[in-house]
This record gives C-alpha cells, structure tokens and sequence, in this order.
C-alpha cells in the first residue's frame, strides 16, 4: 500500500486540529462536563477501588465517593457564602474607604495633569451612567452563565456514576481500536494517564489547602481584614496557571482596597502573595507534583490561552492534565512523536541546524 507524502501527512494533522478546535468550540457545552467528569473520575477511583474490594455493592461504591465529593463542593459553597455575608454586611465601610482612595486618586491626578476634580467625577458619571445602560444586557449573560452552570454540575454526578459504571466497556472500547502487538503500549499509555490524572489533580486538591492556610493564615496574623477570603480566591484561581495567579492578585489589592483607609495593606497582601507564590512554586508544588506533568510553559501557555478561547474558564482548568494526556499518547506513537516532543521539556543543548 502506497504511503502518504510527509507534506499530506503534515497538513492531514493540521487540519485534524483544526476539526478538533472547531468541535469543542462548537460542542464545549457538552464536551467540558463530560472531560471534567471523566478527570474527576479518576480521582475518585482509588475510593471506588478499595470499596468494591471491601465487598460493598458496586453502584453503592460509586455513589459513596460522589457523595463524598458533593459534600466537599457544598462546604465550599458555603464557606464562600459565609464570606460574602461578612463582605456585605461590611458594605456601609467599603463604600466610606473607596471614597476616600477615590478622593485621593483624584488629589493625585490633579496634581500633575489638567483635569480638575469637577471634570473627572464628569467622567466617571458618564462611565457610569453608560453601564447602567447596558445592566439589562449584563443581567441577561449574568443570568444564563448561572443557569449554564446549574446545567453544568447538575449533570456531572450522573456523568461520573455512568463513567465509573462503565468503565470497563470504555477500557475494551479503547483497546479494540489497536492490534495485539499494540497492547503492551496502550496498557502502559492508560495506566500512565490514570497515574499522571491522580496525581495532579491531588496535588492541586493540596495545593489548595496549604496556599489557604498559609496566605490567609500570614493575612489574618498580620490584621489583614476578609484575609481568609482573600487566602481562598487566591488558591483557587491560582489552578489556572500564569493567568490565575494575576487576577488572584488584583482581588486582592481590591478587597484590601475597599477594607483599609490605608495603604500600607496594600503592599502587604502583594509582598505576602508573592512570597507564598514562590514557596508554591519553587519549594512545595515540585514535592507534591514532582515531574510527572512534563509540559513546557511556551506551549502550557498557549494551550491555556487556547483552551479558555474555545470552552471558557473550565478549559483553563483542564488545559495541562488534557496536554499531559496527548503527550503520553503521543510519545508512544511512532507517527505523533514530534508532537510529544513539541510538549515536552526535552531542549537540546545545542542548535539542532548545526549538527
């Protein structure tokens, strides 16, 4: 049989993800919850494991860890509303301190530039006045993410019984696709992408926990006013890496902002994130971790940058484990390697065009 020119190879692939690119973007209502239901699966299967070999019943020892997790969810949910409470129960105070940051804003600005405090507050009002116009179109998206997001969670515990029930069909549905010589590799393949999901989706579940208690730990020592608040947010946009970590501190500069009539706080949440980022990133983070997720920032980057493109925050969540399982897959493909390759942290020392 004739083989493909490595020109057609090569747009054959390129067009492939193409189609792919398009699929999810048109079809990420029904792609996310079903890829964050089969990572979360994953996490629950050691849980699964050890009560089915305990003899517990296996519809009952799948709905045990979904519990579990519902139970986990909630108390988050609560805690963040227990929170947010305190935060506008606060309101009459935050209103006060923005005005008087406001004021010397304005103070600020006058002082080197031609525009008068009457002209600015000007502006502002015509800022403001240009939103409110558009609050019924805002209500409107606002109203359909949380309806969305209802939809979203509301069909992931059925997702994740159905995957666990049936994950057996789905392992021999996989494994018909290759010839016997095959199998080796693709046992290898799969048990590596359930080690690599477990592993990192528990060491973000850690990272989670400690980066609380360590930020909001130091913030509340400090008198950091809504410091466990502020610990939390953090945590969990800083799941989303490079990208997270920047708007995690932007709120919060602004909860200390509206807290404090003074500046000082400011710098203090910033010096205190960025010495807990570091810790997180250099020290505690590679423990936890270690070096089964070997993707370079270049292209965890842009995939993370892609994937929020197409399907929204939730691919920004799953962007890395996705990439992690395409490089598994493509290393052992004697045809996709150089794609494994492309992912990897593998740099030659020297010029490849020189030797």
């Amino acid at each position: 049989m004739k083989e493909f020119p490595v020109t057609a190879k090569r747009a054959l692939e390129l067009l492939g993800l193409v189609l792919i690119g398009f699929i999810i973007l048109v079809g990420s209502n029904v792609i996310m919850p079903l890829l964050l239901a089969f990572f979360l699966s994953m996490l629950l299967l050691p849980v699964y494991r050890f009560l089915v070999g305990k003899k517990i019943p296996t519809s009952i020892a799948i709905i045990i860890p979904i519990l579990i997790l519902i139970v986990v969810v909630a108390g988050l949910i609560w805690f963040f509303s227990a929170q947010i409470n305190v935060l506008v129960s606060d309101f009459p105070q935050i209103k006060k301190n923005i005005n008087i940051h406001l004021n010397a804003l304005s103070n600020w600005i006058s002082g080197f530039t031609h525009y008068s405090t009457k002209e600015q507050i000007a502006f502002i009002n015509e800022q403001s006045n240009k939103l409110l116009n558009s609050t019924g179109a805002i209500l409107g998206s606002i109203f359909n993410s949380v309806s969305g997001a209802f939809i979203f969670f509301g069909l992931l515990p059925i997702y994740i019984y159905l995957i666990l029930a049936y994950k057996n069909l789905l392992l021999k549905f996989c494994i018909m696709w290759f010839s016997d010589e095959d199998l080796p590799n693709v046992k290898e393949s799969i048990q590596q992408i359930e080690k690599i999901i477990q592993s990192y989706l528990m060491g973000l579940l850690i990272q989670i926990a400690y980066i609380t208690v360590l930020l909001g730990g130091i913030l509340w020592i400090i008198g950091i006013k809504h410091a466990l608040l502020i610990g939390v947010l953090f945590a969990v946009l800083n799941l989303i890496p490079y990208i997270g970590a920047l708007f995690g501190n932007i709120l919060g500069v602004l909860l200390t902002v509206s807290s404090s009539q003074e500046i000082w706080p400011i710098f203090t949440v910033l010096g205190v994130i960025a010495v807990v980022q570091f810790l997180d990133n250099n020290i505690l983070m590679p423990r936890i971790v270690g070096s089964k997720v070997q993707i370079n920032s270049l292209v965890a980057l842009v995939g993370i940058v892609v994937a929020g493109s197409l399907a929204g925050i939730s691919g920004m969540f799953l962007a890395l484990p996705i990439i992690a399982i395409l490089k598994i897959a493509f290393d052992r493909t004697n045809n996709f390697k150089k794609w494994g390759v492309l992912l990897g942290t593998d740099v030659p020392e020297k010029n490849p065009l020189r030797e």
